[in-house]
């Protein structure tokens, strides 16, 4: 009798570019086994998306509309569609003519129109999931209305995501207003139903902090007996972390957290061409330095592969390499747990 897979749940939880890079990977393994690890498939996979955003589309849809800003909502959507599908390409779609259309995608004109119609954010993104029959669910870390504040190095606070992210100045600190803002009942439900809960690649101040200034996100990832995985960038940002170690990002979850409620940090052990080190090196942004001495002193197991896609600009992380590092990662959890834990020990077995 062939042996079944093991079904697990995840929770990817961040936002921008990074985010939507991991979901395009792990959307493979979603429903039977197949690819290139036949032992795991995904049950449920469950996005928790960042919702500060302030800037381009997003911003003035959000000023205007009085909602949540639908930009990285709508890159999730893509990245869970079907690549083929004509729907993702036309959800990407951007105006780029004069006039008031001019910069918006049509993805995200179309969540506003679907707010608009059913009055509900969720719904909309419900239908929109359906409409591109997406493999998994998008949850927005919370429903209310929040912007970022970031305390700067030389004492000065910005307000809104799109300042932040374009201020040339290290930031100190991120808080979100107001501050009291509550998560969905669904995504603490996905987190405790969680076997592996990640966070991040993506900005560190801008797309995934914000989601763990949500009461109660962190508290449910501590309380959860998932495999937790903080998935670290690959390069430094202009103004937001340039000059950060590995281990300056987890004293920055940690100083915003009290603690660091992830169990591995998964980085990439691929150096960059010399052609990207000096193309960013001109936008002041480099290859984070994996300080492995300073991260074990903080408590944290580091996770070392080769995570670095096959591309002669920009610098991203393989969305095939990613999401297969991650099973092997909660393999290899499960194979140390054996004996304490035994969900685990017959997911091994199999």
């Amino acid at each position: 009798m062939k042996n079944q897979p093991w079904r697990i749940n995840i929770v990817a939880i961040g936002g921008g570019t990074g985010l939507s890079q991991l979901l395009s990977g792990l959307k493979r393994h979603v429903g039977p086994s197949s690819g290139d690890l036949p032992l795991f498939s995904i049950r449920e996979l469950t996005a928790v998306v960042t919702v500060t955003d302030d800037g381009g589309s997003s911003g003035r849809l959000r000023d205007e509309f009085q909602m949540l800003p639908p930009g990285d909502i709508r890159k999730c959507l893509v990245a869970l569609s079907e690549d083929e599908l004509l729907m993702s390409k036309l959800f990407q779609h951007r105006f780029d003519s004069g006039g008031e259309l001019r910069g918006h995608s049509f993805g995200n004109l179309f969540l506003t129109a679907l707010a608009s119609v059913t009055g509900d954010f969720l719904e909309a993104i419900r239908l929109s999931s359906e409409v591109l029959a997406i493999k998994g669910r998008i949850l927005p870390s919370t429903m209310s209305d929040v912007h970022l504040i970031g305390e700067m190095e030389n004492g000065a606070s910005l307000f809104g995501e799109s300042l932040i992210g374009r201020s040339p100045l290290r930031i100190r600190k991120i808080a979100v207003f107001p501050q009291s803002c509550d998560p969905l009942p669904e995504t603490l439900e996905a987190i405790a139903r969680a076997d592996v809960i990640t966070l991040g690649p993506g900005s560190l101040y801008t797309s995934l902090l914000p989601n763990l200034l949500v009461n109660g996100i962190p508290e449910a990832i501590r309380q959860s007996a998932a495999v937790k995985i903080y998935i670290g960038n690959i390069m430094t940002q202009p103004g937001e972390t340039f000059g950060f170690s590995a281990a300056d990002h987890v004293r920055a979850v940690i100083e915003h957290c009290s603690d660091f409620p992830f169990d591995y940090f998964l980085c990439n052990l691929t150096p960059i061409s010399a052609i990207q080190k000096q193309t960013y090196l001109a936008e002041n942004a480099a290859q984070i330095d994996i300080d492995v001495e300073e991260v074990a002193s903080l408590g944290v197991l580091l996770v070392f592969k080769d995570l670095l896609a096959a591309d002669h600009d920009k610098v991203r992380h393989d969305p095939k390499k990613l999401s297969q590092a991650i099973f092997e990662l909660v393999l290899s959890h499960a194979s140390r747990d054996l004996h304490a834990n035994p969900l685990q020990t017959e997911a091994v077995s199999l």
